[in-house]
């Protein structure tokens, strides 16, 4: 009876900690996830936070004019832009190219 017993609890520990070990790895997995999940999102926003940082004040804009295009980009009114729909309404031949 004592044997039986034994063997029974033996057995029950080993089918627990079967289920335990299983929930414990479906568990690590999603925290695993969530953690890439979260990674992924903080470099997203520390991109935006760095363009919003460099781009959003006219004097940046103005350096950065400065220090990559040597003053070669023109200033254009609102009038003056058009909202292109649909890539057939782009006329090349109008556009002025400055071969280097």
């Amino acid at each position: 009876m004592l044997k039986r017993i034994f063997v029974l609890t033996i057995l029950l520990l080993i089918v627990t900690t079967s289920f335990i070990k299983n929930h414990t790895k479906k568990l690590d997995e999603k925290i695993f996830t969530i953690k890439e999940n979260i990674n992924y999102l903080n470099s997203i926003k520390e991109l935006v936070q760095l363009e919003y940082n460099y781009l959003s004040s006219p004097e940046k804009l103005l350096d950065l004019n400065n220090y990559y295009f040597d003053d070669k980009l023109k200033f254009t009114s609102r009038e003056n832009i058009k909202i292109i729909t649909n890539i057939d309404e782009i006329n090349f031949n109008d556009l002025n190219y400055h071969e280097q």
